[in-house]
């Protein structure tokens, strides 16, 4: 296997443009991956050198530009008035443990598109926009299109997950509610919700990618409503964590759950 370390982003990117290439963030998933034989690439990117992944920054708009190298555990200490960025932090606290959340970052997390997985779910319920880069250009793609499917994204080959951007907001409440076998494992179900002057409710785990329960409030018709809402999305998945009955019976709690979370810390 060939090991790259460049120092830009466009390096970076023309090594990747390889058949076989794959990057290399915080290495929490893809390392685990490559010991149980689950992905072998030829060609292994670093990305720890290139200094336009790092950083949070306040945005022209008044949003934030989070770099894709960010750590779990940078995101987990955030303070910010941007609904979206509290929301992210507070996904961000329960992510796994703290060596893991120390390593790890929200760009590997994001472009492996795990539907367990918290970022996600509560990239989609921020109305966030996915940063992408290549060795010619960037693009923006939204959170809510950029995940397709079970570990499928809209990256094409060459390129990389450069950053996260939240859009502004304010006066609004969020939270996040995830329901696990134990502490720090991947989600049998989350949700993702922003409530107030801006509102977004999103659902992982219920679908091979999160799913935005649009036009949802605190003052709609409860837990049935949610339910029969649910229920026209489809079917949920069943696997090792749970049964899809299991999932379809406590899915409409959870999320009412955390609507009225996030409901209760907004602004009047």
């Amino acid at each position: 296997m060939e090991y790259i370390v460049p120092d830009t982003l466009a390096d970076a990117c023309r090594a990747l443009e390889a058949q076989g290439a794959q990057c290399l963030a915080g290495g929490q998933s893809l390392v685990a991956m490559m010991n149980l034989g689950l992905a072998a690439p030829e060609r292994l990117v670093s990305l720890r050198r290139i200094a336009a992944l790092r950083g949070i920054a306040t945005a022209r708009d008044g949003g934030l530009r989070i770099g894709a190298m960010t750590t779990h555990a940078e995101l987990a200490r955030l303070r910010s008035d941007v609904p979206g960025a509290m929301l992210l932090a507070q996904a961000a606290r329960l992510v796994a443990y703290p060596a893991i959340r120390n390593r790890g970052t929200i760009g590997g997390s994001v472009a492996l598109a795990d539907p367990a997985a918290d970022y996600p779910v509560a990239l989609v319920a921020a109305d966030a926009t996915i940063e992408l880069a290549s060795a010619g250009r960037t693009r923006d793609v939204p959170a809510r299109d950029f995940f397709r499917n079970m570990f499928e994204t809209a990256l094409a080959q060459g390129e990389i997950v450069a950053a996260i951007r939240i859009p502004p907001g304010a006066g609004s409440g969020t939270a996040y509610e995830k329901l696990s076998l134990v502490a720090g494992d991947f989600a049998i179900l989350s949700v993702a919700a922003i409530v107030g002057r801006d509102t977004g409710v999103a659902i992982g785990g219920y679908a091979m990618r999160p799913l935005l329960l649009s036009g949802l409030g605190v003052a709609d018709g409860g837990v049935a409503d949610i339910a029969r809402r649910l229920a026209a999305l489809g079917e949920p998945p069943s696997d090792h964590r749970a049964s899809a009955a299991y999932r379809r019976r406590v899915a409409p709690e959870l999320v009412l759950r955390a609507v009225r979370a996030a409901a209760q810390r907004a602004l009047p």
